[in-house]
């Protein structure tokens, strides 16, 4: 399902024929270009996607008579379809939006072409109809690498954060992380609309990230690379010092590298989280740290 409204702001769409319908039925990203169904083919109408037309579609449909025009937009707009979109601003025949109105279905413009509208819109829809969550932690651009910080509450996740953001990188959300699952390996994360920017440091209250520091200073959206887990130093608790073996943690199914760091007064957290975030960079390109140490002192031991 996808709101009407999100569809216009999101795709910069004008509406040509008004609806009641705040809420299209619209499940897949996929679309369709209704040129067959229009000259009457109907066997394999992919009726629930949205309905596309472009040039081809309008010089057909404008090049018949106004009869045999209201005989075909009349079959087509006899289907329970969710939407139909004219590209390349072409608009809409008289028949057309009085069958619009009687069905009522939505009919929408763009002045993008139409090859261009579709890439758009499959990226749109991919992103509004992928499976969310919420989840309550930080997430932060640091060098490129999105790092979701996580942690009880108190334990210093938006101070780091905040220390981050005086070091030049760059704010997602605070406090509330609206986590999107785009395909089966990726997830993105961002803040919800209401508190977007906003950040709530204990003793202070609220502050405005993007008036405080600048536009530079924000981030709209973020893909989530890394989880670091915070949490109040336990001197019974034996801390990973070699970072041989990797861990993870699993976000709506997706496995994400996961570090947990250690919370006690005196320790920078914001520099250990940058490079926490340069460290994962090199490991992606194949260089770990850890396992190099390890060769260098195996070979050692077999001289």
């Amino acid at each position: 399902m996808v709101k009407l409204s999100e569809l216009i702001s999101g795709l910069e769409l004008k509406v040509l024929s008004p609806t009641t319908k705040k809420v299209l039925d619209i499940q897949s990203s996929e679309f369709n270009r209704p040129g067959l169904e229009l000259s009457g083919f109907y066997e394999h109408f992919a009726l629930e996607r949205m309905q596309i037309l472009g040039n081809a579609e309008m010089g057909y449909l404008m090049g018949l008579s106004a009869p045999e025009r209201d005989q075909k937009l009349r079959t087509f707009f006899s289907y329970d379809i969710p939407c139909v979109i004219l590209c390349r601003g072409h608009q809409p025949p008289e028949e057309m939006l009085r069958l619009a109105r009687e069905r009522d279905i939505p009919v929408l413009g763009s002045k993008m072409s139409t090859t261009g509208f579709i890439v758009s819109a499959i990226m749109f829809l991919n992103r509004v109809l992928a499976p969310h969550m919420t989840m309550h932690a930080v997430l932060v651009d640091v060098y490129g690498v999105g790092i979701l910080i996580t942690g009880d509450s108190g334990v210093g996740k938006s101070e780091a954060a905040l220390e981050l953001i005086k070091r030049g990188h760059q704010l997602v959300a605070d406090d509330v992380v609206d986590v999107c699952r785009v395909n089966e390996d990726r997830l993105t994360g961002e803040s919800p609309e209401t508190i977007r920017f906003f950040m709530e440091i204990r003793g202070i209250g609220i502050i405005d990230i993007r008036q405080m520091y600048g536009i530079g200073a924000v981030l709209m959206r973020k893909s989530i690379d890394l989880e670091i887990r915070l949490e109040h130093w336990d001197d019974q608790k034996e801390y990973d010092r070699l970072g041989l073996e990797e861990n993870y943690t699993t976000i709506m199914d997706v496995k994400v590298p996961s570090l947990v760091l250690p919370v006690k007064p005196g320790r920078n957290l914001a520099i250990i989280i940058e490079v926490a975030a340069r460290n994962l960079s090199l490991k992606r390109m194949g260089y770990s740290a850890a396992r190099e140490l390890d060769k260098r002192l195996t070979d050692l031991m077999n001289q």
